[in-house]
């Protein structure tokens, strides 16, 4: 028993169970994975597979080849801003090295001059200390100047990137409605952007400095006590650092994880301040209330699982990569000393033994926590690689929308109700779309959803210039579905489209959209101050345009077209629609989609908007349910909602419909 008591130390017993609680780690995540296979039949097993396949994060061959595509924009070329902070960076890493070095060595002289009691060489190397001070606090805070600027260079690079292909053409709409991969775009483009940023700097300046400080200690100490102690130390970091990595693999797919469930909490967050009114008038505050807080425990129980995890993790870490470092280092030091007839010692004098422990020992501590500090830098990496995974899927996704390519659940109803029906094979994009001015044209062109629900199987009716439709139908007929192809918001299954360009063509909704900006801005969105000059229409026509929708008060109340307000709120909803057909009349499309948009309009208002269209030449597609609006048009477009449709003239003989 008391040969057993005296390895019985708290030593030991750390390491133990730093080395018991790996284990236990690794048999925990085996058995989780064997579990998870079992359960459930196929079609679980392949949406398993499908969702460890896209929250799949971890160091290895795929993560550095998506890094260093990412690098590339980060880094455009070699002659760049980003190029010379890193230069900084690592400069002031160098720097400080050799300051530490130096501050180690003179360190070790103000130890000897007080233990030798020489007050000289105390004052000499005191004052030394002083002088270099400055220096010292310079390089550690140029390094900090660094950091801080690459940090926020390499944020507005990456995102000003990811922008450019959001907001090109339809491709924020089309991520948002046609694919399903991305669920929270605004989670990635802020947050994840941020953090992904931040993770990179801070491992190129937590791997530099310790392999800096590894490169010069290995040759210092190679040069003090032989090559011996300094390969010992990297064997150790070797080991330590594939058993870590190992240990380390799930924080990838848990950070993955984190962040999704976090932007999922934005999301029901953002939906309770966006329709909050509806939800008022439907006293849903309490039904509200439990979706938050379900979506909100879904991310906290995984904080507490991945708390818990990452608190284990540190133990191990701290284990292997400081504390046992240290005691190699130690083992690695004192054999020169402890060996009576080892050659470097054997006419050595007291002070003389101490002066070279000082030196050599403290270089080999920082050997070793240098090491620690590449092993534990590991655990940023493996983190890094979830952030990366993430703003990678982001990259591919907007490459393929901006390439026509999206991915969604298809579905057919047609097919459920009726197996003997001729099935309809739909391939998103197989449409054929002409640009031809004054003319719309459907020539055999099914009319679906992007999930492939299919609203009319062959649609054809030709419109020229100056023949306004009227289109008509019960909900979810398809008149939405129609406008959102003519607007390319949608794909074109197949047959030809003929249509003008998009600038050529307008849509006007129920609730137009009012942007952040002036009282002009509203008038003449999306155009700037800039295009309406080059366009040569003065403010006194925009006045004149206001005038015509019986909105001149508005800027004789607020005084300027520069005037700035919340738009949104400040104008009613009468309001709002009247500046949409002001907008429409400032932008003189060849045609116009006018989707309910005068509902919240009087009836004398409605006429002279519809005359005045007719007069500067704009063709008008109107979803309505007013009977007096169907004086205004030529034809009519009737869809019943079971996939039939009439595309007739607008006789005396024709049933009108609505109120």
């Amino acid at each position: 028993m008391a040969t057993f008591s005296k390895y019985l130390t708290a030593k030991n017993s750390s390491i133990a169970g730093g080395i018991l609680l790996a284990l236990c780690l690794l048999k925990r995540r085996r058995r989780t994975g064997h579990r998870d296979g079992r359960k459930g039949g196929s079609d679980v097993v392949l949406n398993a597979e499908k969702d460890a396949k896209k929250d799949r994060a971890a160091v290895d061959k795929v993560f550095f080849f998506r890094i260093f595509d990412i690098l590339r924009i980060l880094v455009p070329r070699l002659l760049c801003k980003e190029t010379g902070y890193l230069i900084l960076i690592a400069a002031m890493l160098v720097t400080r090295t050799y300051c530490d070095v130096w501050m180690i060595q003179n360190g070790t002289m103000i130890e000897s001059a007080i233990i030798g009691r020489s007050s000289k060489d105390f004052k000499a190397f005191l004052f030394s200390f002083v002088k270099v001070m400055p220096l010292i606090a310079l390089v550690n805070n140029f390094l900090k100047l660094g950091l801080y600027e690459l940090k926020l260079r390499f944020r507005e690079r990456l995102t000003k990137n990811l922008y450019d292909q959001y907001l090109q053409g339809f491709t924020y709409y089309k991520m948002g409605n046609l694919d399903n991969r991305i669920a929270n775009a605004d989670q990635l483009l802020t947050q994840d952007v941020e953090k992904f940023c931040n993770s990179v700097v801070d491992l190129y300046s937590n791997l530099s400095k310790p392999l800096l400080d590894i490169v010069l200690y290995i040759f210092k100490l190679t040069s003090a006590i032989g090559a011996q102690g300094p390969a010992v130390m990297m064997t150790y970091l070797l080991v330590s650092g594939l058993l870590l990595t190992r240990l380390r693999r799930p924080i990838g797919r848990m950070t993955v994880t984190e962040q999704r469930y976090e932007g999922e909490y934005r999301f029901v967050n953002s939906r309770l301040i966006t329709n909050s009114e509806e939800i008022a008038f439907y006293n849903g505050n309490i039904r509200e209330k439990q979706t938050i807080y379900t979506t909100f425990k879904k991310l906290v129980d995984h904080l507490h699982n991945f708390i818990f995890f990452r608190c284990s993790m540190g133990f191990v870490d701290s284990m292997i990569a400081k504390y046992v470092a240290t005691v190699v280092g130690y083992l690695v030091v004192s054999r020169p000393f402890l060996t009576p007839s080892h050659p470097r010692h054997l006419h050595s004098t007291h002070s003389e033994l101490l002066e070279d422990y000082y030196q050599s020992g403290r270089m080999l501590l920082r050997l070793s926590q240098a090491l620690g500090r590449i092993v534990l830098a590991g655990r940023e990496m493996t983190r890094l690689s979830g952030f990366t995974s993430r703003i990678t899927e982001l990259m591919k996704v907007l490459r393929e929308l901006n390439a026509g390519q999206y991915e969604r659940t298809m579905v057919s109803q047609q097919e459920k109700e009726s197996e003997s029906a001729e099935k309809l094979v739909l391939v998103p994009g197989s449409g054929h779309i002409i640009n031809k001015d004054n003319l719309i044209k459907f020539d055999h062109a099914p009319l679906a959803t992007p999930n492939g629900d299919v609203l009319i199987r062959d649609l054809t009716f030709e419109v020229t210039s100056g023949t306004n439709v009227l289109v008509c139908g019960p909900n979810g007929c398809g008149k939405s579905s129609l406008f959102r192809v003519l607007g390319e918001l949608w794909p074109l299954f197949g047959g030809r489209l003929t249509k003008p360009e998009r600038g050529k063509l307008f849509y006007v909704p129920q609730r137009p959209y009012m942007t952040l900006g002036s009282l002009r801005d509203q008038v003449i969105y999306p155009d700037t101050h800039e295009d309406q000059q080059q366009k040569g229409i003065s403010d006194h026509i925009l006045k004149e345009y206001l005038d015509n929708v019986q909105l001149g008060h508005i800027l004789d109340r607020e005084g300027s077209w520069d005037s700035v307000q919340d738009w949104m709120d400040v104008l009613s909803g009468g309001e709002k629609q009247r500046m949409a057909m002001a907008r429409l009349f400032y932008h003189k499309p060849q045609f116009a989609i006018l989707d309910e948009c005068t509902s919240a309009v009087s009836v004398d208002v409605e006429d002279f908007i519809y005359s005045h269209c007719r007069t500067v030449g704009i063709t008008l597609f109107t979803v309505s349910h007013r009977k007096s609006l169907w004086k205004h048009h030529e034809y009519y477009l009737h869809m019943d909602g079971r996939g039939n449709y009439e595309f007739k003239p607008i006789s005396e003989e024709t049933v009108e419909f609505g109120s």
